[in-house]
């Protein structure tokens, strides 16, 4: 029983994050185009750049795929170093290499999902605490500002945290079904969006 649960849980997980690569837009998005109360803007955010989503699901694919506390530190470091970005992104002016950034962490994630690393826990939180810092500040620094800094900080947090845990639930999935080749394949086109984000860019 509690096996088939944990299934149907998994299970909803890879549907939603399916769901919402279909509905994000193929681009950057970066443009603030949408809801400007407060955390649901904040919410959107993540969600209208195919390149946040799938930095914070492979963030959740490659701490599941290391195993052990990972599964946990990773995703937590992501999320905690990411406030600290966004608060530097409110108080500074924008940077112009920060989509590069975003890409290039794409690229690295995509790599690491591929070749399986598997680094010393301490290594892997300040990894992806670099690559949080640079998402957080493409959030605080595109934050509109006739909204509240703290309900649009609530929302994009609420939403990495989602999607974290679809790349967990989707690493998860694959791992019961050991088509561990699957897990590597995301990995390929994560990597290929990035590598084509930063060719663009």
């Amino acid at each position: 029983m509690k096996d088939s649960l944990k299934q149907l849980i998994l299970l909803q997980s890879i549907i939603l994050g399916l769901i919402m690569l279909l509905l994000v837009p193929h681009a950057y998005a970066h443009t603030g185009i949408g809801p400007h109360n407060g955390w649901m803007h904040g919410f959107m955010h993540p969600l209208a750049g195919l390149d946040h989503v799938l930095a914070m699901i492979a963030v959740g694919l490659w701490a599941t795929q290391t195993g052990g506390r990972a599964v946990w530190v990773v995703p937590l470091t992501f999320v905690a170093i990411m406030v600290l970005g966004g608060f530097l992104g409110v108080m500074t002016p924008a940077l112009t290499f920060t989509e590069h950034g975003i890409a290039i962490s794409l690229l690295i994630l995509g790599v690491l999902i591929i070749t399986a690393l598997r680094l010393p826990l301490v290594v892997s939180a300040f990894l992806v605490g670099l690559f949080a810092l640079g998402h957080g500040y493409a959030h605080g620094s595109e934050m509109p500002q006739n909204i509240s800094a703290f309900s649009y900080s609530v929302g994009y947090i609420l939403a990495t945290v989602w999607l974290h845990l679809c790349g967990i639930g989707i690493a998860l999935f694959i791992k019961r079904l050991g088509h561990i080749y699957w897990l590597r394949l995301t990995g390929i086109v994560v990597a290929g969006i990035g590598g084509s984000f930063l060719l663009a860019g």
